[in-house]
């Protein structure tokens, strides 16, 4: 149970919509301000779910992330500026969250979170906001929530779709209750590959806002033991029920992960560089040296429109399969898409056929861009 603190005068008329309110009131606000919340990923989820819970009066708010801001994020990532690009995204939130409210005190934590690390980190904190974008750190915030016993605030987004839910083991199901495993190795695209609509982290991170505050408040019927679906396409929610599962890994009664392990090898994440991957600069070099190579770009006729690497011939992945047949298998490919997951995939599919020299470009025709042409238009 969160220890309530007293309102200053400042706070009583800061807070005073929230005053009027039944459901909060004064005890409900001193909840808040008692309360800490962790946000894991300062991105398209972070940014907003940040922002509303400082906004709200959450007494301390802890920010994790380690990337820098670049201009890709900018049509979604709403705390950041233009003049932001290329800062740290931890200390730059930091930084807003101070001027959005001066009252609630801010914990940047430039790092990456590990397994030798979340313990340590997520134990000073009520509840943990998962704002990642990838499986292991899903896994990771997952497990240490339920070894600790905290709550977990999951989203996810994609395109037009994005998704939520608590994972809490006191009462209901964790995340390994959904996904026992994680999905095979570039099989579900990124954000990067297949992109997202850039009001949805404000829609979906907002609904992780108001989930933390409900925890807090101890106000409502949070999402645990639900997953709430969006799709802004066609503006629809749908809901689905989860149970926990009696032999989940983690939080079953008889668990068989008692302490935290190396997620990247768990989800399959190859850290160095696979073995069928050919860098830009190395690539850049065989063309100039008049290699006879066939250049396949797998990404979507939009993507080749914006921009392509001279030569290449555009057959979307999902058409691959079908056409393959039309290349030697003794030719020297190599596949490119957008930032490399796509193309991993299609060489690894050719490899599977028998093609003996297909290779994947890595890093994709973004890496491209930035290390061999420069002034290649990016997005």
């Amino acid at each position: 149970m969160i220890e309530t603190a007293p309102l200053t005068e400042p706070e009583m008329v800061r807070y005073s919509r929230h005053l009027l309110m039944p459901e909060v009131g004064l005890t409900g606000q001193q909840k808040l301000k008692s309360s800490s919340v962790l946000i894991v990923g300062l991105g398209g989820l972070g940014n907003p779910a940040s922002a509303y819970l400082a906004a709200a009066g959450v007494g301390r708010i802890g920010l994790i992330d380690r990337d820098n801001i670049e201009e890709s994020n900018l049509h979604r990532q709403v705390l950041y500026s233009e003049a932001d690009v290329g800062a740290s995204k931890v200390l730059t939130a930091a930084r807003r969250l101070h001027e959005v409210n001066p009252l609630v005190k801010v914990e940047p934590h430039e790092m990456t979170l590990n397994s030798s690390n979340a313990l340590d980190v997520l134990k000073d904190y009520d509840i943990v906001v998962d704002a990642t974008d990838n499986f292991p750190a899903r896994y990771l915030i997952n497990d240490a929530c339920v070894l600790l016993g905290k709550p977990d605030v999951y989203a996810s987004i994609f395109r037009f779709d994005g998704q939520a839910s608590v994972f809490y083991a006191k009462r209901g199901p964790c995340y390994r209750c959904l996904f026992p495993e994680p999905p095979p190795p570039n099989s579900v695209p990124s954000c990067a590959d297949g992109g997202v609509l850039g009001v949805m982290p404000g829609i979906i991170g907002s609904i992780q806002a108001a989930q933390a505050i409900s925890l807090i408040l101890g106000m409502g019927e949070p999402l645990i033991g639900r997953l709430l679906v969006f799709t802004a396409s066609d503006t629809s929610f749908n809901e689905l029920r989860m149970r926990k599962n009696p032999r989940c890994a983690v939080c079953g009664p008889t668990p068989t992960i008692t302490k935290l392990i190396d997620y990247d090898e768990f989800c399959g994440v190859t850290m160095g560089t696979l073995d069928f991957e050919v860098s830009p600069a190395s690539l850049k070099r065989e063309m100039d040296e008049g290699r006879n190579l066939v250049l396949i770009d797998v990404r979507e006729p939009f993507e080749f429109q914006i921009c392509r690497i001279e030569g290449a011939k555009l057959i979307p992945l999902s058409t691959l399969q079908s056409k393959i047949g039309g290349f030697g298998k003794d030719e020297d490919i190599v596949v490119y898409c957008h930032a490399g997951v796509r193309s991993a995939r299609a060489a690894q599919m050719m490899i599977d056929s028998g093609f003996k020299k297909a290779r994947s470009l890595r890093g994709g025709i973004s890496a491209w861009a930035e290390q061999v042409e420069p002034g290649m238009p990016r997005y």
